[in-house]
């Protein structure tokens, strides 16, 4: 049984316990507490003018346990004005160490992906949907995800790009809501937190799979462009 029908079950538990009378719930503290989180709304998050009242926000995170492996928080880099917004998964070994995003060799490889369209890291801004490294750098878990998801957003709402450009499955899948593979997902245009969003492969795999490389060519040149009213 998946979590929402748990939860909508216990919903109708304390609803019928409700109207017989009854006051007090048998059920432990992680029931009421699931129960809590999906039906009172989440508090919202702060507005922000800055990026850097984002990251003074976000301070030094322990909101999930990938706070107790990391050695630097990885929040992104790039100009608040940026047009363009590339997202990735996580932060790398590498990343881990600098604090920076996409430095080691993918990041090399998506330096090369801008030039051939024409950007430079210098005008575009580059995050990730957790920003503290995942063990041995497997995908972020679900848990991780959501821990993050509110400083990724006002991240997004601060730049205000004109486009995003998630990289690799797991960003793809986190930003959209969707679990379709990323063969069916790149190069299609969708929408996510009130802006166009383009997937394309990650340069970690473009790395390990040099062929795909000209679909994610393609994928730049359709983001340079922006969406087909």
């Amino acid at each position: 049984m998946n979590d929402s029908r748990r939860l909508a079950e216990l919903a109708d538990n304390l609803a019928c316990r409700s109207r017989l009378g009854l006051s007090k719930v048998a059920g432990s503290r992680e029931d009421l507490a699931q129960l809590m989180d999906a039906v009172m709304p989440a508090a919202p998050t702060p507005r922000f003018t800055s990026l850097a009242q984002v990251r003074q926000w976000m301070g030094e995170c322990t909101r999930c346990s990938l706070s107790r492996g990391r050695n630097k928080i990885v929040f992104g880099s790039g100009p608040e004005d940026a047009r363009i917004m590339f997202i990735g998964e996580g932060p790398g070994a590498q990343e881990d160490r600098q604090g920076l995003p996409f430095v080691g060799p993918a990041g090399k490889l998506l330096d090369a992906m801008l030039a051939a369209v024409g950007l430079r890291r210098e005008q575009v801004y580059i995050a990730n949907i957790v920003k503290c490294r995942p063990p041995g750098n497997r995908d972020p878990q679900t848990e991780e995800v959501a821990a993050c998801r509110p400083f990724l957003e006002a991240q997004v709402k601060v730049i205000a790009p004109a486009a995003i450009c998630t990289l690799g499955r797991p960003a793809a899948h986190a930003l959209l809501g969707s679990d379709a593979p990323m063969g069916r997902l790149r190069g299609q245009w969708s929408r996510a937190l009130g802006v166009p969003v383009l997937p394309t492969y990650h340069p970690a795999y473009l790395l390990r799979t040099p062929e795909a490389k000209a679909l994610a060519y393609a994928d730049l040149k359709a983001l340079v462009k922006g969406p087909t009213p």
